[in-house]
C-alpha cells in the first residue's frame, strides 16, 4: 500500500466572515497567538509523517508563499538578538519540508479546489487539511490518527464529529454502520442538509485522507449543493463502492472560519502556553 507523503491545503476561499481583517490577508495567515492557522496545519502534518505540502492558492494570497520563504531583511534585522529565536520553528519547517503551489482561479468548491490540486498531487493517496479547522489533541494529532486507519483500511477517511442537529446545514453529514468504535463506514453523505433532511448529526470536518481515483470521480461529479463540485458528493460515490470510512476522531476541534471559533482558539491556545511556561 503507497504511504502518505502529500498533503492539500485548499486555501483560495475570500474569508468573508472575517472582514474587513482579510480583504488583504488571507484566513490562513489569521494567528491563534503568535502562529498563523496554516503554519499550525502544517506542523500537524508533519507530526503525521509528511513533508510535501501542496497548497492551492487564489489571487491575494501570496503572503501564504512569503511565510514558508526565507525574508532576508528581516533575518538579517534581528539575527543575533533574542528575537531570533522566534523564528526557529518556521526555518526548521522549511528546512525540513517541500512546498509546492498552484491557483484556483474560479472559487467552485472544494471539490474543485481538491481537483485543481490533483497536479501537484498526482496518483498517490494523499491527505487534506482544511487550516481554518484548529484541532488540538493530547496524543497524536488528528491526522496521524487518521493515516494510521488509512494503512489498516487502505480506503478514504474522513474526520467526523457530532454537532448540533440544528447545526447540519452548515456541514457535510454521513451516515453509516459503525465496524469498530469511532470507526463508520459510510453508506450516505449529505452536502449541508437542513436538519429535518440530515441522515445524523454527525459532521464531516476539515480533515481527509484520500486515495487517487477521487480524481476521476471528481472529474465526473456534476455540480450540487450552491451550483458547486462538492467533495461530498465524490466521496458518496466512493462510500457507494465500500471505499470510505468516518472517524470520531480523539481531540477538539476549532471552528476558526468564524469569529467565534477564533476566539475560543485564541484564548484555548494561550492559556495552554500559560500552563507550559509555569
Amino acid at each position: 500500500m503507497a504511504t502518505i507523503n502529500k498533503c492539500l491545503f485548499p486555501a483560495a476561499g475570500y474569508g468573508t466572515r472575517f472582514l474587513p481583517a482579510t480583504k488583504a490577508m488571507p484566513k490562513e495567515m489569521l494567528p491563534i497567538v503568535t502562529k498563523p492557522l496554516i503554519q499550525y496545519g502544517v506542523e500537524e502534518a508533519m507530526e503525521a509523517g509528511i513533508t510535501d505540502m501542496a497548497i492551492v492558492t487564489g489571487r491575494g494570497k501570496r503572503s501564504l508563499e512569503d511565510h514558508f520563504d526565507i525574508s532576508y531583511e528581516l533575518e538579517h534585522q534581528i539575527a543575533g538578538s533574542a528575537k531570533e529565536e522566534l523564528l526557529a520553528e518556521t526555518r526548521a519547517i522549511m528546512e525540513s519540508c517541500s512546498f509546492s503551489y498552484t491557483r484556483q482561479v474560479e472559487m467552485r468548491g472544494l471539490g474543485h479546489a481538491i481537483s485543481v490540486g490533483g497536479k501537484l498531487i498526482g496518483r498517490e493517496p494523499f491527505a487534506v487539511i482544511l487550516a481554518d479547522d484548529y484541532c488540538v489533541t493530547e496524543g497524536p494529532g488528528v491526522l496521524a490518527q487518521m493515516v494510521a486507519l488509512y494503512e489498516r483500511f487502505g480506503c478514504s477517511v474522513v474526520a467526523i464529529e457530532e454537532v448540533p442537529k440544528n447545526e447540519t446545514y452548515r456541514y457535510g453529514v454521513i451516515e453509516g454502520v459503525e465496524e469498530e468504535p469511532g470507526i463508520i463506514r459510510i453508506s450516505n453523505m449529505v452536502e449541508k442538509p437542513t436538519p429535518e433532511d440530515a441522515p445524523s448529526n454527525l459532521a464531516v470536518i476539515g480533515r481527509y485522507v484520500l486515495t487517487p481515483e477521487i480524481f476521476d470521480i471528481l472529474d465526473n461529479t456534476p455540480p450540487g449543493k450552491n451550483n458547486e463540485i462538492q467533495i461530498t458528493d465524490a466521496l458518496l460515490t466512493q462510500a457507494q463502492r465500500g471505499n470510505a470510512i468516518g472517524y470520531k476522531f480523539k481531540g477538539r476541534r476549532f471552528d476558526c472560519g468564524s469569529v467565534e471559533g477564533f476566539i475560543d482558539a485564541t484564548n484555548y491556545t494561550f492559556q495552554k502556553t500559560q500552563i507550559e511556561k509555569q
